[in-house]
């Protein structure tokens, strides 16, 4: 039968139960929904608003059955939807009542009908209509009646245990919830009073299948009430902390009245705490300027109420300043031959930096000022820059405080934060002074060298006062607020290099220079030091083991390539385990450490010596260099080839280094005819000169003279003799300044076997000053002009 537009003639609302009813209906009035999904027999409200949404509740009042498709939009921000942004899946429903709102919008009770699927969906212009095709659930199979029974109960309870968290659902919800025996009409049922995604109430809409659509019912009834499990937890905790904090606050009053009743009010108990201050003050020796200060936060703190975050911060900054050293001094002890013998005990050597501790203890015997020096200890890693400390402190008598300053780029860490802030502290001046308790320990500063700076501020800057005998004695932190006498105390800064230190911050120090150790200044150290040290470590003694000498040396040549020892001590302890093992392993009698059992503890060798030139060469000058880890010798060549006087550097050369070259390369060409160089040498020749080793960076000047011997050598085709080592800074007029690391240098040239130095005539006196051992068996050549180097040299 053809039936027209809407039309429902055929249709009447009593039969509403018959499952024919829309097969004679074509097309309906949509209305869009947004984020809601209507399930089929279930009766909701719902509030229309938009135009074309009223145009189609009204059309379908109009009509006999008030028919109507409910169709859900994608996304809820579209405001005229069209087919493309309404889900493919819908509900046919019925409109039972509509009461109209005086600001233009509706408010409907309808009721699903049937699960549809959109064939069609056109604009009619006043509102959207729709084809549709009823899809209908499709007959429930499972295997047994039992569990299908099971699978009803199980969300019917788990519903109640659902409502227990929440107790929104009424007794008569419950009646109607227990009559329900069909699964389809059960899943529709509880998954329109639960507050599911969009997606997943479209997702039970589309199941056919009750069975399947009543598990994914209960599968979301489980996971909501594990949230609300979660979440009821939380609620108790939150809960259970407010009740502590009441029931904290309440006992604080019911004590403060019993206090009141007992005459021992809150205000005594300040008092008492004030009083305790005012004795402290009393008996504290700091400046009448300082306990002013003071007076004043204790009135501060007895206006507060005791428990309020200012009186903590109050009560944390009198209790630091109360533990600060004031007027606190150890005694000096100024026995010069007792300060020598614990000098001389704990290091070896050393002897400019004894002396002038010494000089200090002599100076503070008879004057009375007793301002200490501010020494700054320069030299490579391992010399002992850091444990001298400790032994000057202990010559003195004085408390030892150490704070590393490496990496330190906020100024705040040495002068500290103002008090105001939270979690604020005094600076690290002020924390080892109270970690001392005196105010006269030897303070050191480790590591000024590596000092950082950023936005934050720079800590060199702040540690000018702190070291300025004109201005420390009253230093001010931040945190504390008064000033504090720092005059008395010893301060002793330590780096490896003066360069990276800022010249204002270098110019309040005495630098002193520590230079490495030679191979038998280690082996006395060794003997003496480390290897009693590391003994008593792993528990053996003198007599379970020896060291021979050679074996010392050879551990120190071929295993450690240092100017300090601290490498030097993991080698021997390294040695000193594999013997722990034998010993416990049930090797008896002494075990004496030879040369080849260094061998067999240590494994290969680690360092070469280098090698020097079996025969004199054309080209090859043998130069002497200092590095971090000491000396070293530098071999330099040169080669010409064709080309147009250019000059070639290679070997990862340093700006300085390359100047030094240029240098050189300069001088040579301004001085052809004095060593039989022809004229047209340099036109037609470029000269390469390599420094082998390239992966490791070289700088300076030093090497100017060798360059120079190394070009003359090539461009003149004259040889070099191989039994010279060199060192020294060239000029263009041919001057040869002084350079600096000496020691190191000479060191390294007696490592390899060099016995013919050429220093710069003003580096006499760094050669003088050196121990007798040292240069024993060397020949020193002392020049001012490369003249004199290049007639010692050339053959």
């Amino acid at each position: 039968m053809e039936v027209g537009l809407f039309s429902d003639s055929n249709v009447s609302e009593a039969n509403f139960e018959d499952k024919d009813f829309l097969e004679n209906v074509e097309k309906l009035p949509v209305l869009p929904l947004r984020d809601i999904v209507i399930y089929p027999g279930l009766v909701i409200p719902l509030y229309v608003g938009r135009e074309k949404s009223i145009s189609a509740v009204n059309f379908s009042l109009s009509s006999t059955n008030k028919y109507i498709l409910f169709a859900t939009q994608k996304k809820s921000d579209i405001e005229f939807p069209q087919k493309e942004d309404l889900l493919e899946y819908g509900v046919v429903g019925s409109i039972l009542k509509m009461i109209k709102i005086p600001d233009g919008t509706m408010r409907l009770v309808v009721r699903g009908l049937e699960r549809v699927k959109f064939l069609e969906i056109e604009d009619e212009g006043e509102f959207l209509s729709g084809k549709f095709k009823v899809v209908r659930d499709t007959p429930s199979r499972m295997r047994s009646e039992i569990k299908k029974e099971a699978l009803i109960r199980g969300v019917k309870e788990a519903l109640q245990k659902l409502n227990e968290f929440s107790n929104i659902l009424t007794p008569p919800f419950f009646e109607n919830l227990n009559r329900i025996s069909d699964p389809g009409e059960l899943s529709y049922f509880v998954a329109a009073i639960m507050n599911l995604k969009l997606s997943d109430s479209y997702s039970l809409l589309k199941t056919t299948n009750p069975i399947t659509r009543l598990k994914k019912v209960f599968k979301h009834l489980k996971r909501e009430i594990q949230l609300q499990k979660i979440q009821q937890e939380i609620l108790n905790k939150t809960q259970a902390k407010i009740e502590k904090s009441k029931k904290e606050f309440f006992l604080r009053e019911q004590l403060k009245a019993i206090k009141e009743q007992l005459g021992e009010g809150e205000e005594d108990e300040v008092r008492r705490e004030i009083n305790e201050y005012l004795k402290k003050l009393r008996r504290s020796k700091m400046p009448d300027e300082s306990k002013e200060v003071v007076l004043k936060e204790l009135k501060r703190l007895e206006r507060l109420y005791s428990d309020s975050s200012e009186a903590a911060v109050i009560r944390t900054w009198l209790d630091y300043i109360f533990s600060l050293p004031w007027g606190k001094f150890t005694k000096d002890s100024l026995e010069l031959d007792k300060a020598r013998k614990i000098l001389n005990r704990d290091h070896y050597d050393l002897e400019k930096i004894k002396e002038r501790i010494i000089e200090h203890l002599a100076v503070m015997k008879l004057s009375k000022n007793k301002k200490a020096p501010i020494l700054c200890f320069v030299g490579p890693p391992g010399v002992g820059k850091t444990s001298l400390g400790k032994s000057i402190a202990s010559a003195l008598g004085r408390k030892f405080v150490r704070i590393s300053l490496g990496g330190v780029h906020d100024e705040a860490e040495i002068r500290g934060h103002r008090k105001t802030y939270v979690g604020a502290f005094p600076g690290k001046i002020i924390q080892g002074l109270i970690q001392a308790g005196s105010a006269n320990p030897v303070f050191m500063l480790d590591e000024v060298d590596k000092i950082g700076v950023d936005f934050k501020g720079d800590p060199s800057s702040a540690l000018l006062e702190v070291l300025d005998p004109e201005q420390n004695f009253s230093f001010v932190d931040n945190y504390i607020g008064v000033p504090f006498d720092l005059s008395n105390v010893f301060f002793i800064a330590t780096a490896n290099i003066t360069d990276t230190i800022q010249p204002a911050f270098l110019d309040r120090m005495e630098v002193v220079h520590l230079s490495g150790y030679t191979e038998y200044e280690k082996l006395y150290i060794a003997k003496k030091h480390l290897i009693p040290k590391k003994l008593k470590e792993v528990g053996l003694n003198r007599r379970q083991v020896k060291f021979e000498d050679d074996a010392i040396l050879k551990i120190i040549e071929n295993y450690t390539f240092e100017a300090g020892v601290r490498n030097l001590e993991r080698k021997i302890g390294a040695v000193l385990r594999k013997i722990v093992v034998k010993v416990v392993e049930g090797e008896k009698g002494k075990i004496v450490v030879t040369p080849e059992k260094v061998t067999e503890f240590l494994g290969p060798e680690l360092i070469f010596k280098s090698k020097l030139p079996e025969e004199d060469r054309v080209g090859v000058a043998v130069g002497l260099a200092w590095t971090p880890a000491g000396g070293d010798v530098l071999f330099v060549e040169a080669l010409s080839l064709k080309g147009k006087g250019n000059l070639i550097l290679t070997g990862q050369l340093g700006d300085v280094m390359q100047e030094s070259a240029r240098a050189a390369f300069s001088w040579v060409k301004a001085n052809l005819k004095k060593y039989e160089i022809p004229e047209d040498f340099f036109e037609k020749n470029d000269v390469h000169i390599h420094v082998p080793e390239g992966s490791i960076p070289k700088d300076g000047p030093s090497a100017g003279i060798t360059i120079t011997s190394a070009i003359v050598s090539i461009a003149s085709g004259k040889k070099v003799d191989k039994d010279f080592a060199m060192t020294g800074e060239i000029t263009l007029r041919g001057d040869i300044l002084p350079v600096g690391g000496i020691k190191e240098k000479i060191l390294a040239a007696r490592r390899v076997g060099i016995k013919k130095i050429i220093l710069p005539f003003k580096n006499k006196k760094d050669v003088l000053d050196l121990p007798k051992y040292a240069t024993k068996g060397l020949k020193f050549f002392y020049v001012k002009k490369i003249e004199e180097v290049l007639d010692l040299i050339l053959k």
